[in-house]
């Protein structure tokens, strides 16, 4: 298996934690939103940018998901690199994130993408093997892309057949978020360090043979079950030994390994032990652990934000997922990606806005650790660290993974979002008792090959 030492990113983790800064933190990733901004062009006329400006000149158009937040905190550093191209007119959109993927598939299709656009690693091998995607390659090799202060293996998961066709903005690890809260209520104990999956059961067993309720009413659990996430499974996989994908985009697991991984929880859910769907979808777009009836979930380290903000308790524990054959096995996913639309008709100066947003230090700044934890060494050392800040927190705690062995994050296959949404939906079914393990197994097979022969 590929491994990565992200040492680079543990030792600027560390510094960054006694700086102080002005970013804030909210959900990262694959985030929706309830509204979206309109079209808007941020060109005004200014003074010289100074060298940084060069030639480039033009205007190009900007686009990403997110919500309102984010759509500030890109507004102001789009802002910034006008200061520094003063020629380069920007028009930025923004939708939530579904949206913005059915706009971005009928733009692909009439060869008319952005000429600079956040990406998902889901999408990337359909996007990258049609050639929809401007190979960045040769930007870096002039210096116009500068990625000096990224780490080799990063960069590596937005290369595809030797053209790099992204690149990582920020980071993000699996992790286990614990409420200290739900835990005093029941009294029962998280894992020590080191815990296995074995340990984790023992825990959501005991947590529901304690029997405790809250204030209204409602019984507290030690989790939900995990083996309905798709993400975990390819983690567990990593854990005993297996690259989820091949390196041309294929299933590299069987259909029994997906078997093991369901049979981890099955005493769990057989006994009803595990935090009920049905509760959870009555509470959606909540969930128990942020209703504070759950005592811990494991998701991605930079929601860590949302879960303070949804449950009220400040202290939320981040702690590391359990431990397989292997360790964890943790690997750093990028977040997002920055890319260029291979119709764009002004290369150079949609690389010099990837340039700014991936490199300068006053939009690490801006965003702290909203998107993840910034890519770059330079943005790293600008977020706001305060200490006890959750930007602080994230920062610890990759600071904490990344000085053990990661590994490379695996390329997701074509159709990816179709099979992992395929995968909750029937892991769902499973609790409603539809389906068994069996049934599940055969449905989401042939839902994933054809997912993957088709890239949809």
């Amino acid at each position: 298996m590929k491994k990565s030492l992200i040492g680079s990113l543990a030792a600027v983790a560390a510094a960054s934690l006694v700086l102080a800064g002005c970013g804030s933190s909210n959900d990262g990733g694959d985030t929706t939103a309830p509204s979206a901004g309109e079209a808007t062009d941020t060109a005004t006329e200014g003074e010289g940018g100074g060298e940084a400006g060069g030639d480039v000149s033009g205007t190009i158009s900007f686009a990403w998901w997110g919500n309102d937040d984010r759509a500030d905190k890109y507004e102001q550093s789009v802002a910034l690199f006008k200061e520094k191209y003063p020629d380069v007119e920007v028009q930025t959109s923004w939708q939530a994130f579904p949206d913005y993927w059915t706009a971005r598939n009928t733009e692909a299709a009439g060869s008319a993408l952005p000429d600079v656009f956040q990406f998902d690693s889901a999408f990337l091998r359909e996007y990258a093997e049609s050639g929809r995607l401007l190979d960045l390659a040769p930007f870096i090799s002039s210096g116009a892309i500068d990625l000096s202060g990224y780490d080799a293996g990063l960069v590596e998961a937005g290369n595809l057949g030797g053209q790099q066709v992204a690149i990582p903005t920020s980071t993000n690890t699996l992790a286990m978020f614990v409420n200290p809260t739900v835990v005093d209520q029941t009294g029962v104990e998280f894992p020590a360090d080191g815990y296995t999956w074995d340990d984790l059961n023992t825990f959501i067993q005991a947590t529901y043979d304690a029997g405790v309720k809250n204030s209204d009413g409602f019984a507290l659990y030690g989790s939900g079950d995990y083996t309905g996430t798709f993400w975990l499974f390819l983690q567990w996989l990593i854990q005993n030994g297996t690259d989820p994908f091949t390196d041309d985009g294929q299933l590299n697991f069987t259909q029994d390994d997906i078997k093991s991984f369901f049979a981890l929880s099955a005493d769990l859910r057989e006994a009803g032990s595990v935090y009920p769907v049905e509760r959870g979808v009555a509470l959606a777009p909540l969930g128990g652990f942020t209703m504070n009836e759950s005592a811990a979930e494991m998701s991605w380290d930079n929601f860590l934000s949302g879960y303070v903000a949804d449950s009220g308790v400040e202290d939320i524990q981040v702690v590391p997922i359990p431990s397989g054959p292997n360790g964890t096995g943790n690997f750093f996913r990028p977040s997002m990606h920055l890319t260029a639309g291979a119709n764009t008709e002004n290369p150079d100066a949609a690389a010099a806005l990837i340039n700014f947003l991936l490199t300068d230090p006053e939009v690490g700044a801006i965003f702290g650790t909203s998107k993840g934890v910034p890519a770059d060494a330079n943005q790293r050392a600008a977020v706001n660290a305060e200490e006890g800040s959750i930007d602080a927190r994230v920062l610890a705690y990759e600071e904490l993974i990344g000085a053990t062995e990661t590994t490379t994050a695996p390329i997701p296959v074509k159709g990816f979002g179709t099979i992992e949404e395929k995968w909750r939906q029937l892991a769902e079914e499973i609790h409603y008792e539809y389906i068994t393990v069996d049934e599940f197994v055969d449905q989401w097979w042939s839902e994933a090959q054809r997912a993957i022969a088709e890239g949809a």
